[in-house]
């Protein structure tokens, strides 16, 4: 399983929200580039980015950071903003080798279905969840949709790959939803990657002990506990083997 240290941009800073709130950001570097070069550093195989401004603006605001971290070698894949075909090329184009759809991938279909005809495997398709339902726009919109159902549907229409939230466990370190991330990743045979929760060493040894039956779970997605130097990227990737 792949370690994916997270790197959320607001202001050109690296920052954490506590359960996606933009009044409750902690900065932990004023240089984004700079946490790439230290999670990279120590070990990292992959990098998680959100472009935080540009979820807000509905359009991506960072590209200058995007790019730097992507030109210091390591794979990137980043989200924020991307709602259209234009936006996509944008970030790709900036050397990254994912891009994350989120609220528009389940709102429009035929731009789902037209960037994962041009990218293939380079998308990956974020459901963020609360009490097993989709929320939408942000975690502001919540639906009655069920997350395993979503995930399964849209891996049958061709999405390979998922990010999946537990909102109400995200940026707190209490542990992830292991029982939700369990039933998702049963329903399809698409790749998933765990995202929200993870505050020991402890928390990502029980998601490896869970992708020995559920081998689709690719890894996990941790901020928060590495800013806090909870462990380090080497240890939480021997954690996750």
């Amino acid at each position: 399983m792949i370690l994916y240290p997270a790197i959320d941009i607001r202001d050109g800073k690296a920052v954490r929200l506590l359960q996606g709130d933009y009044a409750r950001e902690t900065v932990y570097d004023s240089d984004p580039v700079e946490a790439a070069r230290r999670w990279i550093d120590e070990g990292a195989e992959f990098l998680h980015v959100v472009d935080l401004d540009g979820a807000k603006a509905g359009e991506p605001r960072n590209l200058e950071a995007i790019a730097g971290i992507a030109k210091l070698g390591c794979p990137v894949q980043v989200g924020g903003g991307l709602r259209g075909s234009e936006a996509v090329a944008r970030v790709l184009d900036c050397g990254v080798r994912r891009v994350v759809i989120g609220t528009a991938a389940l709102r429009d279909p035929e731009f789902l279905d037209a960037v994962v005809a041009e990218h293939g495997e380079r998308v990956v398709v974020s459901v963020d969840a609360r009490g097993g339902k989709v929320s939408l726009s942000g975690w502001t919109e919540a639906t009655e949709q069920d997350v395993a159902e979503t995930v399964k549907e849209l891996g049958e229409r061709g999405v390979a790959r998922f990010l999946c939230t537990e909102i109400d466990v995200d940026g707190t370190m209490e542990g992830p939803a292991v029982g939700e991330l369990r039933r998702t990743a049963a329903g399809t045979s698409s790749q998933v990657i765990a995202s929200g929760g993870v505050g020991t060493l402890a928390d990502l040894e029980a998601l490896a002990k869970l992708g020995v039956d559920a081998p689709n779970i690719e890894g996990a997605i941790v901020g928060r506990a590495l800013y806090e130097r909870k462990f380090t990227v080497a240890e939480g990737t021997a954690a996750l083997t």
